[in-house]
């Protein structure tokens, strides 16, 4: 049985929308029907149309090979690339948070 989903902010939720309806247009200007990118992602049409609606619930793996099948991993090395917060706070001296010893 699935577990509960996460709630999510809204502003979460539009992000993750227009995601799905960028990768959407850029399977249509390809050309490529929803069948033919399910079928050379390995997920079902319903899963694909999840992901173009941007679903939560579709795993990142997902994403990903759809990116590929699309020939726009490139993309996937933007994210996160430009870690502004984390350089100011390592420029700070801001410590790191420790982690208890296991048992």
């Amino acid at each position: 049985m699935p577990s509960k989903p996460l709630p999510m902010f809204p502003a979460e939720k539009k992000l993750l929308a227009d995601f799905g309806e960028r990768l959407r247009l850029a399977r249509l200007r390809r050309g490529y029907t929803a069948e033919l990118v399910a079928e050379r992602v390995g997920i079902s049409r319903m899963t694909l149309g999840r992901a173009e609606q941007g679903s939560p619930a579709v795993s990142l793996g997902v994403y990903l090979r759809i990116l590929v099948v699309l020939n726009l991993e490139g993309d996937m090395d933007a994210l996160a690339a430009d870690d502004r917060l984390g350089r100011r706070l390592q420029d700070l001296g801001v410590p790191a948070r420790k982690r208890a010893k296991g048992k």
